[in-house]
């Protein structure tokens, strides 16, 4: 079976067992607590923490992961990679251990078809229930179960909350090591003998503060298969980069480098492309913090890697990561078609990066390996991988992997103690499942109350019942049974406005969102604090909301015209839409020309004149990506999504509130277009009023412009251009009359220098404008012969000096000395060549006497 026959296979069996098939989620969570999605149940946190109710009880996926924190395995191992995919089965409190592990089984052995015989099993040794299961039930032999620890057969969401015993199915590969040193392994010991295809979590309790574990009320399932490594043992090949879904990216490989065997640089490239390919795809761009740090890393990585590989790549800077693109996208596709279409913007944004890099690779590699070659020990100073890293902006593990070719060792720890930036850096990009621990108030409320019904897509004033009243640090809690204000989400900022009955009046200040539950922090204006039962009133702010609909109705038209502009692969990255404007991110990696950015702002402002109808709806998931509905993530796993559809334009998946019509955005008008990170752009804009009032700004300052130089506005650049080539003569002139001033007065600079043994030493302060030095400077050294000089003025609270010396002196006066001898005198540094030097100085007061100590420095030499 191929790698696409398996996921088939696996996504058909789980079906014909009543679960939802939902395709890969984004490898950029919803979670903000993690980078990057690490786990095939990433995208299901919330259901399984109880934060949101699943759509389906039965859910099966495969998905697609990535992590970094073993880096330094990848291609060195058979089974490390950094991006790899999970096929995966769950349920949210519906069937349990039973029907996992006799379905996990059922699949195994009779879609797989594996040997029985080669199939070992670990449960918890606590577990006695799943262990009765997979022997009594299922019939394994107790010779072929394992009753393990916590390290290895225990899952938990954190110290305290969700967990649960796991159970692990293993392969025996029957590979017994290079020197059979596995023959005798026993099973659940380290080695890699025996290789882990399948784990089945049970969780099943919940950790209290004190250590105890309580029942959790409703029981999930969540189990992952790593796809590589099954590929690898249905299809009989001892390393996964052997199976057909590496083999033809490193064929590719080897032509492009010219390398004749699967090496070690082949898999690191292997690996670190498909990772490359499928973050920019789903919209992380090269930059220097967080994911984008992560990717950046595996591209200098792969492309440093090929670099030791091929004198071409490392003598002329050849590119050729992009040229993997085609091949990557080829083996992928059938399972991520979405590949297919970022292809060309994804190999862009490749060749950019290793342009970048490719520059500094040379000159960082030569200094390496002539710093392998001077050292005489067996380690490489860290001082070496340090000014490595800062100065060519060589990663660290380029620097390891080309000693290790060596035979050198070099000190990551050390290395990290003279880079305590990267360390913090390092840490956030060792991302790890965490954070995962239930918020018990929410989760109870939840059940009992069910979640709060926001009206206020239908009306801004409604009634409620007050059902909790909270002190938070954030303000006094109201959480209602249902509300009209919007709670902040998807870009939108929250509603503001005011809640009241007859007792009290309170602003609402802020809107939280968990479980579907709304929460109001509010501040009272008038009266006591409302009580549970109460009956308030509810108004929002109107003003304040219809510039919220104008300006995220206005985003929906930008994010079109964008594509429209500057082509359909570039894609949202984030937004704000406020009451004032909007601010929208989206993935490009070049600043836009002033042409683009017309482009856009004109067409925008075509469909709010047009006056499309704005209309909401809503379906499934299916039907919506069968519209050509754009999805962005984090609507994703929603049985039933909202659509809005600006009708002969463009359709998004969105929750937020929207004009009825494109024309009451009113106008649109871009502030400013700059770089948020590398491969981000930002789009900040302004509609209606604030259109206006910023139109009618630049019209009045048009307007007085034009007075000051006296011209028609329709004249005024004319003008400006006009004058400012008479400055341009002005100042022209202005330095030629500096020029004889100062060959007027060059004589009476030229008096009070010394000779020591035929050498000339003029040393003084200058009355003139600091910038004027060097060519004083330059002047006087042609009037005299063998002469050292140096010039000091003072400019504001600091000093300038300059020194200058005649060639045939500079073997034993330099320049860069002597500037550096009277400025470290006076609180400053500087330097220079032999022949002239320039520095500063910070102490004025000290400048006579260190002119004087500066003459006898100099007669010294």
């Amino acid at each position: 079976m191929t790698g696409d026959e398996i996921r088939k296979s696996f996504i058909e069996f789980f079906e014909q067992k009543n679960h939802k098939h939902f395709e890969s989620a984004s490898l950029i969570p919803e979670d903000k607590t993690l980078l990057l999605t690490v786990a095939g149940m990433v995208p299901f946190k919330a259901f399984f923490l109880g934060e949101k109710k699943a759509p389906y009880k039965r859910i099966t996926t495969y998905q697609k992961c990535i992590r970094t924190n073993d880096l330094e395995n990848v291609g060195v191992t058979p089974r490390h990679h950094t991006f790899f995919e999970m096929l995966g089965n769950f349920s949210f409190g519906d069937y349990f251990k039973r029907e996992s592990i006799k379905w996990s089984w059922e699949y195994i052995t009779e879609v797989l078809k594996l040997d029985k015989e080669r199939l070992y099993i670990s449960v918890h040794y606590t577990d006695d229930e799943a262990y009765d299961i997979w022997v009594k039930e299922v019939g394994i032999d107790p010779s072929h179960m394992a009753k393990l620890g916590d390290d290895d057969n225990w899952w938990a969401a954190g110290p305290i909350g969700s967990c649960g015993p796991c159970s692990e199915i293993y392969f025996d590969t029957r590979n017994m090591g290079p020197n059979n040193e596995e023959l005798n392994l026993k099973f659940g010991e380290e080695g890699n003998r025996y290789l882990e295809i399948w784990n089945l979590v049970f969780t099943e309790w919940n950790r209290l503060e004190d250590g105890s574990l309580v029942p959790l009320p409703e029981k999930n399932i969540d189990t992952g298969a790593g796809l590589e490594r099954i590929a690898s043992v249905i299809q009989n090949k001892e390393n996964n980069f052997e199976t057909d879904i590496f083999t033809n990216i490193t064929k590719e490989i080897k032509n492009l480098l010219d390398i004749k065997e699967n090496t070690t640089a082949s898999k690191i490239i292997a690996d670190h492309i498909r990772a490359s390919v499928f973050l920019i795809s789903d919209g992380v761009m090269p930059s220097n913090e967080g994911r984008g740090y992560i990717l950046k890393k595996l591209i200098r990585r792969a492309y440093g890697t090929g670099a030791t590989q091929n004198e071409k790549v490392f003598n002329n800077g050849d590119l050729f990561l992009h040229k993997l693109v085609d091949v990557v996208v080829d083996t992928m596709k059938q399972a991520y078609p979405e590949l297919v279409d970022k292809k060309e913007m994804v190999k862009e944004v490749l060749k950019e990066e290793e342009e970048k890099f490719a520059k500094t690779l040379k000159s960082g590699t030569e200094l390496l390996l002539e710093q392998i070659k001077i050292e005489k020990t067996d380690k490489l100073s860290s001082d070496v991988t340090f000014k490595l890293y800062d100065t060519y902006g060589f990663p660290f593990e380029l620097t390891k992997l080309v000693s290790d070719m060596h035979g050198k060792k070099v000190s990551e720890e050390e290395f990290n103690e003279k880079l305590q930036e990267q360390v913090n850096r390092s840490k956030n990009a060792r991302v790890v499942l965490s954070d995962m621990i239930k918020d018990e108030f929410i989760d109870d409320f939840y059940k009992k109350h069910g979640e709060t019904k926001f009206t206020g897509y239908e009306t801004l004033v409604d009634t409620a019942t007050v059902l909790s009243v909270e002190k938070t640090e954030n303000g006094i809690q109201l959480i209602l049974d249902k509300t009209p204000f919007y709670s902040a989400q998807g870009g939108q900022v929250s509603d503001k406005g005011i809640i009241y009955n007859d007792k009290f009046k309170a602003s609402v200040i802020e809107m939280a969102k968990k479980s579907d539950i709304f929460m109001h922090y509010i501040d009272i204006l008038e009266g006591s604090v409302p009580q549970v039962g109460d009956i308030v009133n509810l108004e929002v702010d109107k003003v304040f909301r219809a510039g919220t609909m104008r300006n995220h109705t206005a985003t929906h038209i930008l994010h079109k015209a964008i594509k429209e502009v500057l082509g359909d692969y570039v894609n949202q990255a984030g937004s704000l839409v406020f009451d004032k404007g909007l601010r929208f991110d989206f993935t490009y990696n070049k600043a836009l020309t002033k042409e683009e950015i017309l482009k856009i702002e004109k067409r925008v402002n075509e469909i709010i004149q047009n006056n499309n109808r704005v209309e909401v709806t809503y379906t499934t998931q299916e039907e919506a990506d069968k519209m050509g509905v754009i999805a962005l993530f984090g609507e994703k796993y929603k049985e039933i999504v909202r659509v809005v559809d600006i009708v002969d334009y463009s359709a998004e998946l969105c929750g937020g509130t929207h004009c009825s019509h494109t024309g009451l955005v009113g106008s649109f008008y871009i502030t400013s277009e700059e770089s948020k990170a590398s491969g981000v752009r930002r789009i900040n804009a302004i509609t209606a009023m604030s259109a206006y009032e910023q139109s009618r700004e630049n019209m009045d300052y048009l307007y007085d412009m034009s007075q000051i130089f006296k011209v028609d506005q329709s004249n005024l650049l004319e003008q400006i251009n006009k004058n400012k080539e008479e400055l341009k003569e002005k100042d022209n002139e202005i330095l030629r009359l500096k020029e004889k001033l100062i060959d007027l007065e060059l004589n009476e600079t030229l008096k009070g220098y010394e000779e020591v043994n035929g050498v000339k030493i003029l040393v003084k302060e200058l009355k003139v404008d600091s910038e004027d030095l060097k060519t004083i400077a330059d002047k006087a050294k042609l009037k005299l012969d063998n002469v050292v000089i140096l010039f000091a003025a003072k400019n504001k609270e600091n000093i300038v000096f300059v020194s200058t010396v005649s060639e045939n002196l500079t073997k034993k006066y330099k320049a860069g000395e002597i500037v550096k001898f009277i400025a470290t005198k006076t609180g400053g540094n500087g330097g220079g060549r032999p022949d002239f030097a320039r520095a500063g100085g910070k102490d004025q007061a000290k400048l006579a006497s260190s002119l004087s100590e500066t003459i006898e420095f100099i007669k010294a030499k």
